[in-house]
């Protein structure tokens, strides 16, 4: 069982700490359990009712209101608010609230309802990618188990290789067939399923031959494909030596390719443009080259 600290409770909830200390003291809404030293901590189940008070609060709901509701009456609320309520920080809270109750369920009803309303590609840029910042906050800060990040993750994961899967195959000519890779060493898979999915519903040829991929295997399949472009990702690998030298080694072996590189170490270390290179320094500026190229 997990423990948090009210500084725990404000970051995943949103809701402040002085303002969680006058609900507990006006309204009784939690009460803390103590350490044998009198340190305050809450429980599993005292974060869960939080979420769901924050998002009823945020919703417009009066917090007098939701201190009267029986913990059953509060549940129903939020699954109506879910549905009803689009602001983008509701929806973040809900998938924050599913991610920590480990609830599948939840966690699919959110994201198709999302897509009904918007579409698939603006669930993600709108809903998950902010929700998966705020997951990357509460990571880096231990407010979050790996088991719940990986849970959340493996769902998400899921819900954009089968958007993948809907988009029909694109067959014909190497006008604009991209091959997808990551460098050995690199993890970030989501943001390059992305990337396909992306690449696929914008009619695009999509060569996908996944992570870990060394420069030979990659020059292996550049002969057989002939692509037009090379999209990779450089986050985690480079971070103690130059990312520069890789994209050079890149570019001499790969001269017929337009290689679309991003990620957080080209950003960091300012790899610059030139020649067939292209440094792609956010989501926004992928998207407008995307645009800049489509036919």
């Amino acid at each position: 069982m997990a423990v948090y600290s009210i500084k725990d409770l404000e970051k995943l909830s949103g809701i402040k700490a002085h303002t969680l200390r006058i609900w507990e003291q006006r309204y009784g809404l939690i009460t803390p359990q103590r350490t044998d030293t009198n340190i305050r901590y809450y429980e599993d189940d005292d974060l869960k009712y939080v979420l769901n008070v924050a998002l009823l609060n945020k919703s417009g709901i009066k917090i007098s209101k939701i201190a009267s509701m029986s913990p059953q009456e509060v549940e129903e609320q939020v699954s109506k608010i879910s549905n009803l309520d689009v602001r983008e920080d509701a929806q973040i809270d809900a998938l924050t609230l599913a991610m920590m109750e480990m609830d599948e369920y939840k966690f699919d009803r959110i994201v198709t309802f999302n897509t009904r309303r918007i579409g698939f590609e603006r669930t993600m840029l709108e809903v998950i990618y902010p929700f998966l910042d705020r997951l990357s906050v509460l990571w880096l800060t231990g407010s979050i188990d790996p088991v719940q990040e990986n849970f959340i993750s493996f769902l998400i994961r899921q819900k954009v290789i089968a958007a993948i899967d809907r988009e029909p195959l694109v067959q014909g000519g190497n006008a604009n067939k991209f091959m997808l890779y990551l460098p050995e060493g690199e993890k970030q898979e989501l943001s390059l399923l992305f990337m396909h999915y992306l690449l696929k519903a914008r009619k695009k040829q999509v060569i996908y031959i996944g992570q870990d991929i060394s420069l030979t295997d990659l020059l292996d399949a550049c002969r057989i494909h002939k692509p037009a472009y090379i999209f990779t990702m450089i986050s985690e690998t480079f971070a103690r030596e130059p990312a520069q030298r890789y994209i050079d080694r890149l570019k001499d072996i790969l001269p017929d390719c337009e290689l679309l590189i991003t990620g957080y170490q080209v950003v960091a270390q300012n790899v610059s443009s030139k020649d067939n290179v292209h440094i792609l320094k956010s989501l926004d500026q992928t998207l407008d080259f995307l645009a800049s190229i489509s036919s």
